[in-house]
């Protein structure tokens, strides 16, 4: 039995189909992995840009109803203006 000898070629090849199994399963998985992880960024992208209008609408209210704020200020010491009369006194 010890002047028999295999040869290494078949071991070798039996790796390779091993190794070929381990990468397929692999790149499967990650394929897979990939898909979620798009579509998760994909829901995430939609949900920052949900907030980034409504973060808009809200400054744009903002600024309307400063805008109106200093209007109406304006206004209103224009009106107090009219209603009031000065006078002289001599003491």
């Amino acid at each position: 039995m010890q002047n028999v000898s295999k040869s290494s070629a078949s071991n070798k090849e039996d790796s390779d189909f091993i190794k070929l199994y381990l990468f397929e399963k692999e790149r499967s998985r990650l394929k897979s992995e990939e898909i979620r992880v798009l579509l998760r960024l994909e829901i995430i992208q939609n949900r920052l840009k949900e907030i980034q209008s409504y973060t808009n609408e809200q400054i744009e209210n903002l600024s309307v109803r400063d805008q109106d704020e200093k209007k109406k200020k304006k206004s209103k010491k224009d009106e107090d203006k009219e209603d009031w009369k000065t006078m002289s006194i001599d003491y």
